[in-house]
């Protein structure tokens, strides 16, 4: 699913369900993460970090542990730029060398309306307006969910380009509900890659099997602009 929206040149894996034990194959200073936590965070935490060393794997790299920073995004071996998601129903981690790829962000959510209340913190009026419009004219997908996918994905890319955080409103998106693609402007200074500014992130997005997933690759070489 996800592989299906990001360049060749990304090692991509995923699962729609765990399969895995909790701690199954995990080296001991993750264990030690997840050791007080519920089954389910085991799980998940166990079979995303397997995708993850099967993707790497593909690059050739040696299966090393996969910490959280003190943002909780996991940290990667040198050379390697990655992202990670899970949701019910779906886990994936997609890497990539770093010298073909400055940041990856992939996020996937169920393909169902967000709970009471939770448009109004993450989408700006534009945004809901767009959203009511996209109901109308193009049914039959989570406009709301996929925008917050979008920002989830753009909130990956972003962390590890500038080491900062950023809000839902920061970040402005604009979904293309024919070619499924979307565009992120941002609305504070944007990172430089390269020495060059970028000011937007342009990803793709997918709805398939009860889910909505997004994904932005951005060039280490040139810019963020998705091919």
């Amino acid at each position: 699913m996800i592989g299906g929206v990001l360049p060749a040149t990304v090692a991509a894996e995923a699962a729609y369900d765990d399969g895995r034990e909790p701690g199954e194959e995990l080296f001991p200073q993750e264990k030690a993460l997840v050791a007080n936590a519920v089954p389910k965070r085991q799980r998940e935490f166990t079979t995303v970090r397997f995708l993850a060393r099967r993707a790497m794997r593909r690059l050739g790299q040696r299966p090393v542990p996969l910490l959280p920073n003190r943002r909780g995004a996991p940290q990667w071996p040198e050379g390697i730029v990655g992202s990670m998601t899970h949701c019910d129903g779906y886990r994936a981690a997609v890497v990539a060398r770093s010298e073909g790829t400055a940041a990856l962000g992939i996020d996937a959510e169920p393909d169902a309306p967000l709970p009471e209340g939770v448009l109004d913190v993450i989408a700006l009026p534009a945004e809901r307006t767009r959203i009511a419009s996209l109901t109308e004219r193009h049914p039959g997908v989570s406009y709301d969910r996929l925008i917050f996918s979008a920002k989830e994905s753009v909130f990956k890319v972003w962390y590890p380009l500038t080491g900062r955080e950023l809000d839902f409103s920061e970040a402005e998106i604009d979904i293309d509900p024919v070619e499924r693609t979307f565009q992120a402007r941002l609305l504070v200074p944007g990172p430089f890659v390269n020495d060059r500014h970028i000011g937007e992130f342009q990803g793709r997005w997918i709805a398939e099997r009860g889910l909505v997933a997004t994904a932005i690759h951005v060039e280490s070489e040139s810019s963020s602009v998705f091919h």
